[in-house]
């Protein structure tokens, strides 16, 4: 539950300051007639995502054991791509994703009514599709669906109501600090899917290991080598006679590190190679936008700012918004 709420979370975040940015620019532009378009294409992001999730779910049960497996497998490596591909993405782009969104509604606002619904489908679907495939992934993983359906739920609701009490400058969140740490816990995340993969696409024969013929079996016990011995296709370690399967302990490491009490070769290794590839990235992309670059000094999304000295106009509450939203911070998000 811990973890699909911090995905929601992370995930539903991100999707609410783009829809505060977008939201505060029509406001800005005096459009507000055009915000029920806007919001028929987030609505249309939020039923895609749905959907999807409900084929995966449901299609799944009409499928053999291996054919389960693969899918469920094949889909988790997506998940993990996806995953992988966002936090980097969000490093890159993020310092110009405000002025990439209202470009969009300008172009939109000059374009047909049906424009401005795909630029409100289009900022929600990506995260929407991604957020599906990684729970999805992870609830096949941990065998507790309500649990973490619950987790992923709240989380998701959080992340609506603190995106509407920062772009309404009732909340003070360094955005920088907040998606950096998230990244680095989507990146463990997304190494544990990864492993879990492995061990799906291996009970469907889709990868050699201790499920199939090729298995390294001790021909005393007629059970698969564990350890050294069973290195490359079989267990690397059996500790399910300390922690147990299906106990909380087991639940907890698997929800926070991807760790099983009995795990293949393969699985340490993709999991290991991940993390050592992409760790050392993600670390070098946090501290190359810390560097000192003009205009890149807000880092926290906070109320309206104050009005310049001997200036006692108010500032207008949808600029307000627009800056909170998007304030770039050292991770590279708006």
């Amino acid at each position: 539950m811990l973890a699909t709420f911090l995905i929601g979370l992370r995930e539903g975040l991100e999707a609410a300051l783009v829809v505060g940015i977008l939201v505060a620019y029509l406001s800005r532009l005096g459009r507000r007639d055009a915000l029920p378009r806007l919001w028929a294409g987030v609505g249309l992001a939020v039923a895609l995502a749905l959907a999807i999730g409900a084929v995966f779910t449901f299609g799944a049960y009409m499928l053999t054991f291996e054919a389960q497996e693969l899918t469920g497998g094949s889909l988790s490596l997506l998940a993990v791509g996806m995953v992988t591909w966002m936090i980097f993405w969000m490093q890159r782009a993020g310092r110009t994703l405000k002025a990439g969104l209202e470009g969009g509604v300008d172009r939109a606002l000059r374009g047909s009514v049906w424009a401005l619904v795909a630029v409100g489908f289009v900022s929600v679907a990506r995260e929407g599709i991604e957020t599906t495939l990684l729970l999805w992934s992870m609830v096949q993983s941990f065998g507790d669906a309500p649990l973490a359906l619950a987790g992923a739920v709240l989380g998701l609701a959080a992340a609506v109501v603190l995106g509407w009490a920062i772009a309404r400058g009732m909340l003070r969140l360094n955005l920088g600090r907040f998606f950096t740490w998230t990244g680095a816990f989507l990146i463990v995340v997304a190494a544990g899917v990864l492993a879990y993969a492995i061990h799906d696409l291996q009970e469907a024969g889709a990868l050699p290991g201790p499920f199939g013929a090729s298995a390294p079996i001790d021909p005393r016990t007629g059970a698969v080598f564990v350890g050294v011995a069973g290195f490359p296709l079989g267990w690397a370690f059996d500790v399910s006679g300390v922690i147990a399967p299906g106990g909380a302990l087991a639940a907890l490491l698997q929800a926070t590190v991807g760790f099983m009490p009995q795990m293949t070769w393969l699985q340490v290794l993709a999991w290991t190679v991940y993390v050592a590839v992409v760790v050392p990235l993600f670390v070098r992309g946090v501290r190359a936008n810390r560097r000192p670059s003009p205009g890149a000094a807000g880092a926290t999304a906070s109320g309206p700012p104050s009005a310049p000295r001997g200036d006692a106009r108010p500032t207008p509450t949808p600029d307000a918004a627009t800056a909170t939203a998007s304030a770039p911070h050292p991770n590279g998000a708006s």
